[in-house]
Formats: structure tokens, C-alpha cells, sequence
């Protein structure tokens, strides 16, 4: 089956068929991996691949091992046809040359249940970068996504694959997994892409009322006070700055975000190791991440993460 020239493929053994001619053809393939619900920031990503390489791959895949069992897999948007449509009208004048879309069968075949204790099969961990942040908060999402992206890189075999910087452990899990397990992909991190207002793309976004995506541009707002902070450091030349002073600069801002709000966290980490600082080494710069609850737009609460980058003095 096909979307004009997009291919639709469901299964590993069409998958590893489909790149083995590209092998023979000697063509390269960049990969997007997605779990749907595919917004401009997913976009963002498939134009980089279609410039950069001779064939694209996206997969679209809700990948169950990443959350827990109080999580929202089931209610986590599933729109193949919308996203499939994105693809085909976004990029007219190359397309995707082909959207992996798998069954969880085929991705796990040993079966799987949100229930860690109760899983059984080959799973992957990614040790010292997987347990604070986002980890802390969500125990087993880093074992899940290593585990699919593992699964899919020895499917799909591309040259490079793409995440967003939005991702900012998920990129450093996925950076130490490739290195040490040796495996021959080059991992490509890509700027955040922002609603008009600073707020990070995500596919939960479509949980949010207007109003709440317009005050949610406060997390945004935040993260570029500590860094307009760190940069005043960086032009007077100091040595250092003290983490104390980033979390604080940030605090003034979030203390005027609603009562029913929470901040999760707001954390400044070492930008390869993900390591809590004390300060920030103007040689080597940090990474300044946060993660907000805010209220859905008909029920609940939808989990937003962003972060910012500080580069080092070069």
C-alpha cells in the first residue's frame, strides 16, 4: 500500500527488505522516529533527513514500554491518517520514501505489559544518564525508549537519525546508546521548535485549552531569563556561575504562573552527563531543563518539558 510515492510499510521483514535495496542501490536513509501525532517540530526533523540523505524513513510507533501504568498510553492521540497526510502535503517537492508503522507484535514478540516486574524479553538500560531529570519522575521511560530505539535502528539501519533538542536526556540516552553499543548510525540533534509564543512543540499540546497555551509560554520565558543571565556572565568575563543564581532567575519568572500549576522540577546539568552542578563552568556550559503540569482542556493534566542550552565560552 502507498501514498503517492510514500511507502507503507508494516512489518520488520518489508522493512529490512525495503533497506536492503536501498544497500543495494547505494543509497543512504535518514530516519525520524515518531510516536505520531506528528506536529511542525516532527516536520522540522524530515526536512533535515530529505536534505541531508538519498532516502527518509518515519517511523510512527506508541511505543507502550515508555509508560507506566498510571500513564496515558491509551489516551495518547493516535491520528496515522492526519499524520500520513502531513507527510504527503508538507514535502512536495521530495517525499518520504517510506513510514514504518508497526504493530506492537512485531516490535515486541515476546509480548509486553506496562507492569516492569511482569515484562518479559530483552530490554535495554542506559546507566548514570537515564536516572535523574525526566527519569527520576518516570522510572522506566528511558528503559523504554533505549529498548525501542535499539529495536528500530536494527530494523530501519540508517545512515543518521533525528530527535529534537526538546528531548534533551532522551537525546543524551540515545547518544551514549549508540556509542556503546557500537552501532553504526550517526545521531543527529536538531533545535527545539517553537509555537509563536516560545512554547516547545509536543504532541501533547493538543491537550491544552487556548488560554492555557497562550500562560504556558511562561516555561519558555523562565529558561531564557537564566540564560540571558548566563550569557551577562559569560560578555563580563567571570569563570564561573553559580546554579543558585540560574534557579532563581527562573523562580521569579514561574512564581507568576497559576496555583494549579506544579513545576516538577528545574534543574542545571552537566550537558553530557546530565550530573546535578553546584556551577556552571563558563568553558564548559550547562543544560537548563524543567518539567511542568499544567491543566488539559477537558480533564487532567497534561506534562510539558523544555530546556535551553548554555553553550561554553569558546
Amino acid at each position: 500500500m502507498s501514498t503517492r510515492s510514500t511507502t507503507i510499510i508494516r512489518t520488520v521483514l518489508q522493512m529490512r527488505q525495503w533497506r536492503r535495496q536501498c544497500l543495494l542501490q547505494n543509497k543512504t536513509v535518514g530516519f525520524v522516529p515518531t510516536m505520531g501525532a506528528l506536529h511542525m517540530g516532527h516536520c522540522h526533523l524530515v526536512k533535515n533527513s530529505l536534505a541531508e540523505n538519498d532516502k527518509t524513513v518515519v517511523s510512527i510507533f506508541v511505543n507502550p514500554s515508555q509508560f507506566a501504568p498510571h500513564e496515558d498510553l491509551d489516551a495518547y492521540p493516535r491520528t496515522l491518517d492526519r499524520d500520513l497526510k502531513m507527510l504527503e502535503t508538507m514535502f512536495p517537492e521530495k517525499q518520504v520514501d517510506a513510514v514504518y508503522v508497526p504493530e506492537t507484535r512485531e516490535m515486541y514478540p515476546s509480548g509486553i505489559v506496562l507492569e516492569v516486574e511482569d515484562q518479559k524479553g530483552a530490554f535495554v538500560n542506559v546507566k548514570g544518564c537515564s536516572e535523574g531529570l525526566e527519569g527520576a519522575h518516570r522510572p522506566a521511560f528511558f528503559r523504554g525508549v533505549a529498548t525501542v530505539v535499539t529495536k528500530l535502528l536494527n530494523v530501519v539501519l540508517p545512515e543518521r537519525v533525528y530527535f529534537g533538542q526538546k528531548d534533551a536526556q532522551q537525546c543524551v540516552v540515545v547518544k551514549n546508546l549508540v556509542r556503546d553499543l557500537l552501532i553504526d548510525t550517526e545521531v543527529k540533534v536538531l533545535e527545539t521548535h517553537r509555537e509563536a509564543n516560545g512554547l516547545a512543540m509536543l504532541s501533547r499540546n493538543e491537550y491544552l485549552s487556548p488560554e492555557v497555551k497562550d500562560q504556558a509560554a511562561l516555561i519558555y520565558k523562565g529558561l531564557c531569563a537564566a540564560k540571558e543571565l548566563y550569557i551577562t556572565q559569560l560578555e563580563s568575563g567571570a569563570g564561573a556561575v553559580p546554579s543558585k543564581d540560574i534557579l532563581d532567575s527562573i523562580k521569579t519568572i514561574y512564581s507568576t504562573m497559576p496555583s494549579l500549576w506544579e513545576v516538577e522540577y528545574v534543574a542545571v546539568s552537566h550537558p553530557d552527563t546530565l550530573e546535578d552542578l553546584d556551577s556552571v563552568d563558563l568553558a564548559v556550559g550547562a543544560l537548563i531543563s524543567t518539567a511542568v503540569r499544567v491543566p488539559r482542556g477537558d480533564s487532567g493534566v497534561a506534562r510539558l518539558i523544555d530546556n535551553v542550552q548554555l553553550s561554553p565560552k569558546i
